[in-house]
């Protein structure tokens, strides 16, 4: 005679095992994604921080900024035009990141005069 109660125990760690391991594969991917995303405006960034005179604030992490910010004004701008790697797209991203580049040089130009 079959235990259904048993059964169903055994059905639902199958399941469970079986949805957690998809989960974990899921969000590992995702978070690779996440990591080459920020690596390529990294360094799209850091192109467009060596093209203008001047240094980003903050390292790195100005850099990943500077491409993050870059790629979606420079997407906005002149569109989504050009290769793409890893979700940024490079043209918009580099020119975006230099525009922000040249306004933060300015800036920063700015107020080393006022002091």
């Amino acid at each position: 005679m079959v235990d259904w109660g048993m059964l169903l125990v055994l059905v639902s760690v199958v399941l469970l095992i079986l949805f957690g391991t998809a989960f974990l594969i899921w969000a590992t991917f995702g978070l690779i994604a996440l990591g080459l995303h920020l690596l390529m405006a990294g360094l799209v960034g850091a192109l467009a921080d060596a093209a203008v005179p001047g240094r980003l604030p903050w390292g790195w992490l100005g850099a990943v900024l500077a491409g993050l910010v870059g790629s979606w004004v420079g997407t906005w701008l002149i569109g989504d035009v050009g290769p793409a790697l890893f979700g940024v797209p490079l043209l918009p991203a580099f020119t975006g990141a230099v525009i922000l580049a040249l306004v933060l040089s300015v800036v920063a130009r700015l107020s080393a005069a006022r002091q």
